[in-house]
């Protein structure tokens, strides 16, 4: 392999910048969360967690793709934010108005009434609002202002995490933990918005329906893309609440949760790739080692993730207090199964977002329809008769399959190559830390931390000796650059 390039090695930089700081926050916020849902109870926390996905469904669709074009966008024409966003911004805004009253009369029709219903308006509202930061995210990420991001990233987790500590002692109701969570959406897009103005000025907000317009029918494939994405990954919860039970909602909910923790790390650093692959294109030399690059990146951290998730998961339920072993082993269940889902996207969600950065949204779009027809007739089928485990499954399957469909794609459409060779060595990687995972808990005997460190340590020995990592590699990271002649 290749020295990494300068441009790699600062952008590497930013990556860990960006991870160190969601390793701080996002892990104590999950327990926290978890520790809420045992307050609040199975029942209460179930039909909460159908709400959220709900309102969190919408609140993608209501983007309508426009965070991720106006990324691009900028990325390749910084002149971009002069001439579009004083329109942008009040479309945004009106999109935002008009997806809160769709979200409360899709609440209604699904048999959602009275205080349910005003906590799903007021939930809604929120994660709006943090949609529209992300939209305003992307202009620091187009510009490449990527530790400004890093740290807006994790702020409202953070705010939200000592709210809900203050709040514990006092004795936490589910009203009062919607209220903080409103409030810490709310302070973020504040001081992000002042941020914006500071570095780019203020922008006159002069609507034009030609431009909007335009950017309506550019976002469109990113539109579909958005909802697709949303209703794959959210919809089993909401399902499960209808179709079966809240309880068994909130199971899914507990396993999901650690899940959407590990993902952070990839809706992390794959935006970040997103712009560079978007400011890379034309260039296909550049997106080949940047793909070669973030394959390595984006995989290697989850697999010992995955491994523990699949040998000691049920250690990551300690928080549950008043739940039977019944309800602790379902949950354990489900959590093996979808850390296998989080396996396969380690290994191919990169794919995807190399595709959708250079104008192939259309294909993917369809690929992930593909899988929420498949997904939703597996869930009506399978769900009343197996609950949250049936929805893990499905999910699982598929990933598999969306997963292959990328594979074939990036090739043909793209015209940049697959590093098959590491994928190959990082497959055999997995394979070998499972092995030597199964041994330690089958002879060793070891507390759970230290079985966790030996595997650990084993898995570097796997990556070093299979030359998925080189150290000729990280001293060439290490090594200073050298002032310009």
């Amino acid at each position: 392999m290749t020295k990494p390039s300068a441009r790699i090695k600062r952008f590497l930089g930013n990556i860990s910048f960006v991870v160190l700081l969601n390793l701080l926050v996002k892990p104590g916020w999950v327990v926290l969360e978890n520790v809420v849902q045992d307050r609040v109870g199975h029942e209460q926390f179930g039909t909460f967690t159908a709400l959220l996905t709900l309102a969190t469904i919408m609140a993608g669709i209501s983007d309508l793709g426009t965070t991720q074009l106006t990324t691009k966008r900028l990325a390749a024409a910084p002149s971009f934010f002069s001439d579009f966003f004083p329109t942008l911004l009040p479309l945004r805004a009106g999109l935002g108005v008009g997806f809160l009253l769709l979200t409360v009369a899709v609440g209604w029709v699904l048999g959602y009434r009275g205080h349910w219903l005003l906590l799903l308006a007021i939930t809604a509202a929120g994660l709006l609002l943090t949609q529209y930061t992300l939209f305003l995210r992307g202009v620091l990420q187009a510009h490449q202002r990527f530790t400004a991001d890093a740290v807006l990233s994790v702020l409202e987790r953070l705010l939200l995490l000592g709210l809900v500590l203050a709040l514990l002692p006092l004795g936490l109701s589910l009203d009062a933990f919607v209220g903080a969570r409103t409030v810490a959406v709310l302070f973020t897009f504040l001081l992000l918005a002042g941020l914006i103005r500071r570095l780019y000025g203020r922008v006159a907000l002069r609507p034009r329906w030609s431009q909007a317009r335009q950017v309506l029918l550019d976002s469109l494939p990113l539109a579909f893309i958005t909802l697709v994405y949303g209703l794959n990954e959210r919809i089993d919860m909401l399902m499960l609440e209808r179709l079966v039970s809240a309880r068994e909602a909130s199971y899914y909910a507990a396993a999901y949760r650690w899940v959407d923790a590990v993902m952070m790390y990839l809706w992390t650093v794959l935006p970040l790739f997103f712009a560079r692959f978007a400011h890379a294109t034309g260039r296909r030399q550049e997106q080949q080692e940047l793909l070669w690059f973030g394959q390595r990146v984006v995989t290697v951290p989850l697999l010992l993730v995955a491994g523990f998730g699949l040998f000691r998961g049920e250690l990551l339920f300690f928080q549950f207090k008043h739940s039977t072993p019944a309800e602790l082993l379902r949950m354990t269940q489900c959590l093996q199964v979808l850390f296998l889902n989080v396996l396969v996207h380690a290994f191919f969600a990169i794919y995807s977002t190399l595709l959708t950065s250079t104008d192939h949204e259309k294909p993917v779009s369809w690929l992930v329809t593909g899988s929420i027809v498949l997904n939703t007739g597996l869930n009506f089928l399978l769900m009343p008769r197996y609950g949250a485990l049936a929805g893990a499954f499905n999910t699982l399957l598929c990933a598999v399959l969306v997963s292959v469909g990328y594979v074939w794609l990036v090739p043909r459409r793209t015209g940049v190559q697959l590093p098959l060779a590491a994928l190959g060595k990082l497959a055999v990687a997995f394979a070998g830390l499972c092995g030597g995972w199964y041994l330690l808990q089958a002879y060793a005997a070891l507390p759970w931390w230290l079985e966790t460190v030996v595997a650990g340590v084993w898995l570097l020995v796997l990556i070093f000796g299979l030359g998925i990592v080189q150290v000729a590699e990280l001293k060439a990271l290490r090594a200073r650059k050298q002032p310009a002649a």
